[in-house]
C-alpha cells in the first residue's frame, strides 16, 4: 500500500533530505525519484530548503519524493566566478534577515546589496541585521549612523543588535515568530551565534574570526531548517563568499533598488540607465544626497560585472 502526503524539505545533503509537515515536527528521510527538474531552471539543485514536496511511502518504506509544489518566492544566487549555474539558497520564505557587521568582518556594500537586489527581484522581504554593535557603537559611531542614513533612506529596516550582549536578541526573536526566514551573509558575522541567543535548545557549530584573511571559517555546511522554542522557523545558511545576480538583464537591475526605482519616473527618458542620459533625476537625486553615492555605485558596479561577483 502506498502512503502519499506533502512536506516541506528542512535539510538536504547530496541527494538525500529531510523533510517534515510543519507545523508538526516530526523529521523523516526521503531521496527523489530520478531526476526531478524545474521548467525553465539552470539551478544546481532542483529541490531547496523550504520548498513544500509531494512524496510517498510504499509499506513501511522510505519516503520518495515525486515532484515539487510551485513555490511563491526563492533566493537563488550564482555560486562561483566562473560559473554560469546558480544554486537556490532556500524557497517559500517570509523574510530574509541579512546579517552583517560595520567590523569583523569589514562590512562590503556592493555584496549587501547584491543580496538586497535579489530579495527584491524574488519578492522576499529584507531586513538588515547589524551585529556585534556592543564592539564597533562607541569606536565606529559614524560608519554606524552613515550605514543607518543609507539602508533606512532606501527603505530597510536596520536592526542593532548582539549576540554577546543579547542586545535586540528579543525583538529579533519576535520578528521570527510565526513564519520561515533566512539567515544570511557572509562568514563570521555571527549567523550562527546570532540563532543560539534565540534558542540556546538549537546546536550549531561557533566559529571564530581567522586571523588570516579577516573573515569567518564556514562552520555551517548545509542549508538547515531550525524550529525556534518560542515560534517560527529558521533557515541557516553557509558562509557566503560570492553572491552573483540570477536572470537578471542590465537595463533591470534599477528596478530593484527601491529608491532609485521611485527617482526613475522623473527621468527625462523612458528607459534610462542612469549612468549618461540627461534629465536623469536618478543622477540628480544623488547629486543632492537624495539617494546614496554608496548605493548608486553598488548599482554602477552590477551594471559593469560581467562574470565577475563578488
Amino acid at each position: 500500500m502506498v502512503q502519499k502526503g506533502e512536506a516541506t524539505v528542512v535539510k538536504h545533503t547530496g541527494s538525500h533530505y529531510l523533510l517534515t509537515r510543519i507545523p508538526e515536527w516530526n523529521l523523516f528521510p526521503a531521496v527523489l525519484r530520478g531526476k526531478i527538474r524545474l521548467k525553465g531552471s539552470t539551478a544546481t539543485n532542483p529541490v531547496a530548503v523550504g520548498d513544500r514536496v509531494c512524496y510517498e511511502v510504499e509499506d513501511g518504506g522510505q519516503a520518495v519524493i515525486t515532484s515539487i509544489l510551485p513555490r511563491r518566492n526563492y533566493i537563488i544566487r550564482k555560486s562561483t566566478n566562473l560559473s554560469r549555474q546558480s544554486h537556490i539558497i532556500a524557497a517559500n520564505l517570509d523574510r530574509a534577515f541579512v546579517v552583517c557587521t560595520i567590523d569583523s568582518p569589514e562590512i562590503k556594500l556592493p555584496f549587501l546589496d547584491r543580496i538586497l537586489v535579489t530579495c527584491e527581484v524574488y519578492n522576499v522581504p529584507a531586513t538588515i541585521v547589524l551585529n556585534k554593535v556592543d564592539l564597533y557603537r562607541e569606536t565606529h559611531a559614524q560608519m554606524l549612523e552613515a550605514f543607518h542614513s543609507i539602508y533606512e533612506s532606501a527603505g530597510y529596516k536596520v536592526m542593532e543588535v548582539s549576540a554577546l550582549t543579547s542586545e535586540g536578541i528579543d525583538d529579533l526573536r519576535r520578528e521570527c515568530d510565526g513564519s520561515l526566514s533566512l539567515f544570511c551573509g557572509v562568514s563570521g558575522v555571527g549567523k550562527s551565534s546570532l540563532i543560539r541567543a534565540m534558542d540556546d535548545s538549537i546546536d550549531l557549530r561557533i566559529g571564530e574570526i581567522s586571523d588570516a584573511h579577516l573573515q569567518g571559517r564556514h562552520t555551517t555546511t548545509f542549508y538547515q531548517i531550525y524550529n525556534l522554542s518560542s515560534g517560527g522557523y529558521i533557515v541557516d545558511t553557509p558562509g557566503l563568499r560570492g553572491f552573483g545576480l540570477v536572470d537578471l538583464k542590465k537595463e533591470e537591475i534599477a528596478l530593484y533598488f527601491p529608491e532609485m526605482l521611485k527617482a526613475s519616473s522623473s527621468c527625462r527618458f523612458t528607459p534610462c540607465t542612469h549612468t549618461h542620459e540627461p534629465g536623469c533625476a536618478v543622477k540628480e537625486a544623488v547629486e543632492n544626497g537624495e539617494i546614496s553615492y554608496e548605493r548608486y555605485m553598488s548599482y554602477l558596479g552590477m551594471l559593469d560585472e560581467e562574470g565577475k561577483y563578488r
